[in-house]
């Protein structure tokens, strides 16, 4: 248990009707004993005033609570005092709390590092308590409520147990050959290995789908110069983001907007205008705004192609070349100056046109239906998914597929077994739950050595 005892305020500074202030540590009760009239019950809040530990000066008359350890948020005694929030009341109790002996303010973060250390949390569940206080839309909510709740770790401490047994068998057939044990255990274990292969292949082909919900689902708007890419950015994000103008090649660089569609976090991103360059062009800076809008095209989740309708008959070919049967929408914008005898394509390469205008903003609910429409089909989930939601998760998964499929490579047990401890320490790195000494309860447990 961490010696020193720590505080900082727990809520968003400034004023308000209430802040918290969140003391951890062996000596928490001090502001309890030294601060307070009164020792509230465990757990139970209590109405206290509170006092400056050195002249008696009352500071607050405040609610307090008090959590002795180990039945707390980090393991140890905890005292939340919920003041009121005006900056004075807050900075003359932080400053009272300073004169205790060995409180000091906490450290980023120190209060669930304190959870983790006293196995209150392993670190997915740290991931999604971190990801629950960011969270912007519904889907991340749940998804975070669901990591913190401890389903990712369930799932891995599953298969790491899976590995552990297995290893056991190994272990035992190694070490303790004069003993009777099963025949064809390398046999069994190389099946389970394959079918635990099969198990975290699965969970890992989502195509990143935790970590999009996470991060934000990249939407690129593409399409030639004055299409009304930046005006359609405005318009779906109901303000002003990006300058509009008449002048082709306004937009050099990207821009982004963060939307909410159907509860999923979504990025909107309008690039520069796409267009044929000549080779011996010296517009250096717009040469690099279509390099750009061309890699962020690449790399987005879904292109959504802007044309202008006097076009109609032309549809820029550098465009098209970006579009994906699986993740492309097309809009033909403008649609308010085409005139009514003037016959507009239903298609272009395969892609249904959404005919829009950003002025009048006619076809614009049409557009943003068929948005949302793919991004639930896409991120929707059940409420028992256990998702990856970051690169370590599935950079620690690959690892682990590699030292299983090494330890089939070999007839030789030994070797076997050593890939099965790496593939067990790569998972463990997951939850942050490395422990080699379970082998032995498993062995003992299984086998009855010695008996």
């Amino acid at each position: 248990m961490a010696s020193e005892t720590i505080f900082a305020l727990s809520t968003a500074p400034g004023q308000a009707g209430v802040a918290v202030i969140r003391i951890s540590g062996s000596t928490a009760k001090l502001v309890l004993e030294k601060m307070s009239s009164s020792f509230p019950e465990p757990r139970v809040a209590a109405l206290i005033k509170l006092f400056d530990p050195e002249d008696k000066a009352e500071l607050d008359r405040c609610l307090a609570l008090w959590f002795p350890g180990p039945s707390s948020f980090t393991g140890e005694d905890v005292v939340e005092l919920h003041l009121h929030g005006g900056r004075a009341v807050v900075d003359g109790t932080i400053e009272a709390l300073a004169k205790l002996p060995d409180f000091r303010p906490a450290e980023a973060g120190e209060f669930t590092r304190r959870a983790f250390d006293n196995d209150k949390l392993d670190l997915t569940e740290v991931e999604g308590l971190s990801d629950l206080i960011a969270a912007e839309t519904e889907a991340q909510r749940k998804q975070a409520i669901r990591q913190m709740d401890g389903e990712l770790s369930k799932l891995v401490e599953g298969w790491r147990n899976r590995l552990v047994r297995m290893l056991a068998y190994l272990e035992a057939e190694i070490d303790f050959p004069d003993e009777e044990l099963e025949e064809g255990i390398s046999a069994q274990v190389k099946h389970n290995i394959e079918q635990l292969i099969e198990d975290i292949k699965h969970h890992l082909a989502e195509s990143h789908r935790g970590e999009r919900l996470r991060n934000g689902i990249k939407i690129a708007i593409v399409g030639p110069p004055n299409a009304g890419k930046s005006s359609l950015l405005n318009a779906l994000a109901r303000r002003e983001v990006a300058i509009v103008s008449d002048v082709a090649g306004t937009t050099r660089d990207i821009i982004e907007v963060h939307l909410d569609l159907s509860g999923y976090p979504v990025i909107v991103s309008d690039t520069a205008g796409l267009r044929e360059i000549e080779e011996n062009t010296t517009d250096g800076i717009e040469l690099e705004g279509i390099r750009r809008a061309k890699q962020n095209a690449e790399s987005a989740d879904l292109c959504l192609a802007v044309f202008d309708i006097a076009d109609r008959d032309n549809f820029d070919t550098e465009t098209l070349k970006l579009l994906n049967s699986d993740n492309s929408f097309v809009a033909l914008n403008k649609n308010d100056l085409n005139q009514a005898d003037q016959t507009i394509p239903s298609s272009v390469s395969g892609f249904d046109i959404t005919k829009i205008s950003t002025k009048s903003s006619d076809g614009l609910d049409i557009l943003l239906e068929k948005l949302n429409s793919w991004v639930v089909s896409n991120m929707g989930q059940s409420g028992s998914s256990s998702g990856i939601t970051r690169q370590r998760h599935r950079s620690a998964l690959l690892e682990c597929l590699d030292s299983l499929g090494r330890s089939l490579e070999t007839d030789l047990p030994e070797l076997c077994a050593e890939d099965l401890r790496l593939a067990t320490r790569y998972l463990g790195r997951i939850t942050g739950k490395v422990d080699v000494e379970e082998l032995l309860d498993v062995i003992f447990r299984d086998f009855c050595i010695g008996k």
